[in-house]
């Protein structure tokens, strides 16, 4: 949490977070560490969201921190010794109460790190490429921010640092977000095909007027008469309810074909022709 804070210079540590929870985790261990507890400074921002901040500039207790994690002067670095004797899982859940989001995963998958420094993000990046997670860097308003796509990246992440629960939370998200995209697929699909059958229906009994009214419907054979018919008195069956009601029924694609043959002979007699389909 301190490598990964505001500030961290020899005169001057600098500990800031928006998270109340970060704040009083940050302030416990300090204490327990190095005996001194920080003062905590609060501020409200113009967005409303409260600013915790932590001033430490004691020169002994900076000297004790530089001291006892090895820090340098000059950089930030993660000091790979200091997390081969401790836990890597527990030092990125650090981490990212120092410096980590996750954005509302109904809206996106998205986990960040704002990092200061260049070499402190590669060193992050590389860091969470050891537990299997692909993190990429941009430098956004002058800090540079590692950050990670994908639901199942940032499951692996949240479970390695100790989140489970959030895990969980996620996934449930996830699995309402397929299930809900699913049925909007399925509605849309629906209303497409509603749409298609209405506008066949429409286009079918304007042939079938059109017959009716110029050559009749005398001029057609039993079988296009029976469905022209059974058309005009039903409008909104589809083309397989059609076919269970003739008087000897027939499948689908029978009936679909009779219709394009009343479809034919409008078009004829759009053209102007003079036909006999009997």
């Amino acid at each position: 949490m301190l490598l990964f804070g505001r500030t961290l210079e020899k005169g001057h540590i600098c500990f800031q977070t928006e998270s109340g929870t970060s704040s009083e985790v940050f302030r416990e261990l300090f204490l327990s560490v190095f005996g001194y507890e920080p003062e905590c400074q609060v501020s409200t921002r113009k967005n409303g969201v409260k600013m915790y901040t932590y001033d430490i500039t004691a020169a002994g207790v900076v000297e004790d921190v530089f001291r006892k994690y090895h820090l340098s002067t000059s950089e930030r670095n993660i000091d790979s010794e200091i997390i081969a004797t401790n836990s890597l899982g527990v030092f990125t859940a650090g981490v990212f109460l120092a410096c980590g989001s996750v954005n509302d995963p109904s809206k996106e998958y998205h986990l960040e790190f704002a990092v200061q420094g260049e070499e402190l993000a590669g060193g992050l990046s590389m860091l969470l490429g050891d537990i299997g997670v692909n993190a990429k860097t941009v430098l956004r308003r002058g800090q540079y921010v590692v950050y990670i796509k994908g639901s199942e990246s940032i499951e692996d992440t949240l479970t390695f640092i100790g989140a489970q629960q959030c895990t969980l939370e996620l996934m449930n998200v996830k699995i309402y977000k397929d299930v809900r995209n699913k049925a909007n697929r399925i509605a849309n699909c629906d209303a497409a095909n509603i749409d298609k059958v209405v506008k066949a229906a429409l286009k079918q009994i304007e042939d079938i007027k059109l017959i009716e009214q110029t050559i009749g419907f005398e001029s057609l054979s039993e079988e296009l008469r029976e469905v022209a018919e059974l058309r005009l008195e039903n409008t909104d069956m589809s083309l397989q309810e059609i076919g269970e009601n003739l008087s000897e029924p027939i499948s689908r694609s029978g009936v679909n074909h009779r219709f394009k043959k009343l479809a034919a002979i409008a078009d004829m007699l759009r053209a102007g022709g003079n036909i006999n389909e009997k």
